[in-house]
């Protein structure tokens, strides 16, 4: 209805790797974290890291259907670290660059990012700030013609492995939201380090990292757009993040469906395979009726896109509810593999560990009931 052989053809392209670049290896990334140099570049030699962008930077200038079923088939990644690790690519780090950045900041690093040349962050969250972005406390003070950044950044995926980072810092000491500036910083600048790499509960296949900014000098010219409007380009950027979790996740719950409805058509418990027991059956029907629903949400909000609508409202539902239904999903099938269910070999162990994050990252479910409450007016 919504897709056609143009479509199909992508996914293909997108299967393929994830088929034979990446599926096979995220075992072995689970222990190493995934080479995202190397993925990236194959990537985007096939025009996978620049699907909506301007096909003057390396983009493929496609609509929102196509970028819809490039989410769908990243969903088939047996591992969210690298779903996150790529998402922060195409849907985080770049959207700000893409739409408010200069032309020389483009030719620099937004090019190289679609080519898959660049491994990009986003650099946002703070130790005491991260879904009260107003609260950041790292600066930038411009001095002649530089910014003088100073502060620490955390939970940063891509973190370690990024050649460069987009920053938002506090530019101004006035209150408000006119105060904050967004930079494009690349690695190797004195006084720019990777202070520790973080041990996370999931996503171990993607590096997670805590930044260091003492008395960096970033150029002028590295500025996003105006002074003073980082905070708002940043708003506008969480709807891109927040918009790519939502076909991963119904993708991925489907995913773990179905391999749980083949582990318990094969398990035999009192002399019958455990599918054969209606409270399975009818609570795989609950989630199969929920992943519908989310799905068909997510493509209302294309439609939205496609006519140039404000989504933020249905963006933030769909963020809400796919965070929740993924713990809800991973966690009943794993109590359906019982005793198996529990041990780090089965595959459903990482899927448990690495959702619970879904309803941090990228905005908390608090966060989320809150605008969704604030633009009803309640």
């Amino acid at each position: 209805m919504y897709f056609n052989e143009d479509h199909d053809a992508l996914r293909r392209t997108i299967r393929k790797v994830v088929d034979t670049e990446i599926n096979p290896n995220m075992d072995a990334w689970e222990e190493t974290t995934a080479p995202l140099h190397d993925l990236f570049k194959k990537m985007g030699d096939l025009g996978l890291l620049g699907i909506c962008y301007d096909p003057a930077y390396g983009g493929q200038g496609l609509d929102y259907w196509f970028d819809t079923a490039f989410l769908e088939e990243i969903g088939h990644i047996q591992g969210v670290g690298v779903q996150g690790a790529i998402a922060d690519q195409t849907h985080m780090a770049t959207p700000a660059l893409h739409q408010f950045g200069s032309e020389g900041l483009k030719d620099a690093y937004l090019r190289p990012a679609i080519a898959g040349e660049m491994v990009a962050a986003i650099a946002v969250t703070e130790p005491d700030a991260g879904s009260d972005v107003a609260g950041l406390r790292t600066t930038a003070k411009k001095d002649g013609d530089a910014y003088v950044l100073n502060g620490t950044k955390t939970f940063i995926t891509n973190g370690v492995q990024a050649d460069f980072v987009v920053l938002l810092a506090r530019s101004c000491e006035e209150p408000g939201y006119h105060s904050f500036s967004l930079f494009v910083v690349p690695k190797g600048l004195p006084g720019f380090s990777v202070s520790k790499e973080l041990d996370k509960l999931g996503w171990k296949s993607s590096d997670t990292a805590e930044l260091f900014f003492d008395d960096v000098r970033v150029p002028e010219e590295n500025r996003i757009g105006d002074e003073g409007e980082g905070f708002i380009y940043q708003m506008k950027q969480f709807q891109h993040e927040r918009f790519a979790a939502l076909p991963m996740s119904y993708v991925g719950a489907k995913d773990v469906i179905d391999m749980t409805v083949e582990y318990i058509q094969q398990r035999v418990v009192f002399g019958k395979p455990l599918s054969k027991r209606q409270v399975l059956r009818h609570r795989i029907a609950d989630w199969l009726t929920e992943i519908e629903c989310l799905k068909q949400l997510t493509y209302h909000i294309v439609r939205m896109k496609m006519e140039g609508l404000d989504v933020t409202r249905e963006v933030s539902m769909g963020k809400l509810i796919s965070g929740q239904m993924m713990k809800r999903i991973t966690d009943g099938c794993l109590q359906m593999y019982g005793g198996m269910g529990f041990m780090n070999e089965t595959l459903i162990t990482r899927y448990y560990r690495d959702v619970r994050a879904a309803s941090i990252a990228g905005g908390a479910d608090e966060v989320m009931r809150e605008v969704i409450a604030r633009m009803e007016g309640v």
